[in-house]
């Protein structure tokens, strides 16, 4: 379908026709979904977190055979083998390294000279100047209102701050997911907005069917610190609910069992989860316990995005939850989406004209 087109400086820094971006979600974010949203016009992000670099090389080359559009893959900036990692995407041409975390100055500078746009993911103001002033291409901002790791601060009062700290292009997020929420992101001054539960939400993503029908039988979330010991956005499930219940020991003894689990899906050595624990520690000023819960996260959402077992993992979700009930193909959704803000700028635009 071809219908309108919104010409932003995302659009034009990233070279995709929309200006609508799907976030790099552990287990979910894998080479259908984004090649699905490249197809359609919007950037789709490759998650890496959770994959070896063997197995992220073979996601980028599936990507490549599933589409000809730009695409971006999220990195972990304090993993061990960051640098490995940006020298693949260099090699293989990616055209957006994403971040969660700011990435060092030096990465941000070798990934630049290679042509590659740099777009890390903040929660705050501070962080969104600092990496400005490193000289990222684009930041990402995510309000209280997103899924998984989230902050406190809402997107209306977040957005609007960093729009007014920084001047490189900035995507909304957290609480997104139809034109109204496009039309309104552009009005606070943003380039695009990015959605991670709404394309989880589509017949293109491949979490298993089950799981997707639960999501949209769900209207509660909560933010928890009983997964990983961070502020933590997850649908409200009676798992969750137990998990807010335990203790401080079972919590880690449970951490401990999923970090061995972890090991052995990723094939990393003990010394290197290590490095990359005292790294997160360092980076965010988390305590041991903290750390080592951390551990939990992959395998808790693998449970239920993968093996399809809800009653025995964590489901990340926005709060926008509560205002999905359909799995439209990425197409179909960026499509509508971007059809109805151009629909509500031009009616604002008409109704502004009347009273002039």
């Amino acid at each position: 379908m071809i219908g309108p087109t919104l010409d932003t400086p995302l659009t034009r820094l990233t070279g995709v026709r929309h200006p609508v971006v799907q976030t790099g979600m552990g287990w979910v974010a894998g080479p259908r979904l984004v090649s699905a949203v490249a197809n359609a016009g919007g950037l789709g992000i490759l998650a890496s977190a959770t994959m070896t670099a063997g197995q992220l090389a073979a996601a980028i080359e599936e990507v490549r055979s599933r589409t000809d559009a730009p695409f971006g893959v999220n990195l972990r900036a304090d993993a061990g083998d960051a640098g490995e990692r940006v020298d693949l995407l260099i090699g293989n041409r990616v055209k957006v390294a994403s971040f969660a975390l700011a990435p060092r100055q030096e990465l941000i500078a070798k990934l630049k000279d290679a042509g590659i746009v740099v777009i890390p993911s903040v929660g705050a103001r501070r962080h969104a100047e600092k990496v400005a002033a490193w000289g990222a291409d684009a930041v990402l901002v995510q309000g209280g209102e997103g899924g998984g790791h989230t902050g406190a601060v809402a997107t209306t009062l977040l957005l609007p701050q960093v729009v007014d700290a920084v001047d490189i292009p900035v995507i909304a997020a957290g609480g997104f997911f139809d034109g109204r929420g496009l039309a309104a992101a552009l009005a606070y001054g943003a380039a695009g907005v990015a959605m991670g539960t709404r394309f989880l939400l589509t017949s293109d993503s491949s979490v298993p069917e089950a799981v997707k029908r639960t999501y949209l039988g769900m209207s509660e979330t909560v933010v928890t610190r009983q997964v990983d010991g961070m502020p933590h956005r997850v649908l409200r499930t009676e798992l969750v609910d137990g998990l807010e219940r335990s203790g401080t020991v079972s919590g880690l003894v449970r951490a401990v069992r999923n970090a061995a689990r972890f090991k052995k899906i990723s094939g990393m050595s003990w010394p290197a989860m290590i490095r990359d624990g005292l790294a997160m520690k360092h980076g965010k000023e988390l305590s041991w316990s903290q750390v080592l819960m951390a551990a939990n996260t992959p395998m808790l959402l693998k449970a239920a995005m993968v093996d399809g077992r809800p009653d025995l993992g964590v489901m990340a979700s926005g709060q926008v939850v509560a205002l999905i009930d359909d799995l439209p193909t990425c197409e179909e959704l960026i499509d509508s989406i971007v059809t109805q803000a151009a629909e509500v700028v031009r009616a604002l635009g008409g109704k502004l004209a009347e009273t002039m």
